[in-house]
């Protein structure tokens, strides 16, 4: 728990939370990357376009735990449309547990289902005029490869196979080392929709605090994030991450107004906005 010098009067400057945003705010000017997971609807949506207007990379579903051909295409058009950066949301076959649960797969299943679904998007949008530029984990992929260095080793593979040089992911477990021994470059990820545990772990969604469900929230969380400050966990201990990118959840009910209250409040704290990558064509 974040707590206040001793002797300290009670009032709001007292809250730690207050007392951090303020702190952050008054920071020099950083800048970062803010993402989100798209393409997860059986159509494109005028929310999913809404959080567009505010992020600057997209991780676009390629089909194994949601998405279509249609969706892919639509998703790609409007991201292109807007020079968003455009990455796969690769993940386990699992269109009935949307991703979210671990599957026993060999690490051959797992580099071809990855080299699947890169060139399945990246085939639409190459029809469209332009490139995936990133690999982005989804779900239990995601957290499983920050304990299974296997899984991790099967994932660069693919993408080096496929000439994928980015990853998108978490800084826990084998995955960073694994990627730079490939040449890959990691590109760190944060939530400020969701809870950590004290060890850098996402916490379980059903856990208290595993989501952050309030926008205003999750905007001064993600200041502190993207200026390394003080987070506090959901087991009562606290932590800093060290992250290039913010990713906002686009399967979330309210993902379009938790977009804009993000990037509003890091732009009014001197955050810029930036992509970690060219959206240009390769």
């Amino acid at each position: 728990m974040l707590v206040g010098p001793a002797g300290e009067s009670p009032g709001r400057d007292c809250d730690p939370a207050v007392r951090q945003d303020r702190d952050v705010q008054e920071g020099p000017p950083v800048s970062i990357d803010l993402n989100a997971d798209l393409g997860e609807r059986p159509r494109l949506t005028p929310a999913d376009l809404a959080v567009m207007e505010s992020v600057t990379s997209v991780s676009i579903a390629c089909g194994h735990h949601a998405g279509s051909v249609e969706v892919m295409g639509e998703t790609a058009r409007a991201c292109l449309e807007r020079a968003i950066v455009i990455g796969a949301h690769v993940s386990y076959r699992d269109r009935e547990g949307f991703g979210r649960r671990s599957v026993e797969v060999t690490p051959d299943e797992l580099y071809a289902g990855v080299v699947e679904q890169y060139q399945a998007l990246s085939a639409i949008v190459r029809a469209l005029g332009g490139a995936v530029s990133f690999v982005k984990p989804h779900g239990a992929l995601y957290n499983d490869m920050a304990i299974d260095g296997e899984r991790s080793v099967a994932v660069v593979e693919a993408m080096t196979a496929v000439g994928i040089d980015v990853l998108v992911t978490q800084g826990l477990g084998p995955v960073p080392a694994v990627a730079a021994r490939a040449g890959i470059r990691v590109v760190l990820e944060g939530f400020p929709d969701r809870g950590y545990l004290s060890d850098g772990r996402l916490a379980p969604r059903s856990a208290p605090g595993g989501l952050v469900d309030d926008p205003t929230a999750a905007a001064s969380r993600a200041v502190a994030m993207a200026r390394g400050a003080p987070l506090e966990a959901v087991d009562g201990g606290v932590l800093r991450l060290a992250v290039h990118t913010l990713c906002i959840h686009g399967d979330a009910p309210d993902a379009a107004a938790r977009a804009a209250a993000v990037r509003r409040h890091l732009e009014r704290s001197r955050v810029e906005i930036a992509a970690f990558v060219s959206a240009g064509p390769h």
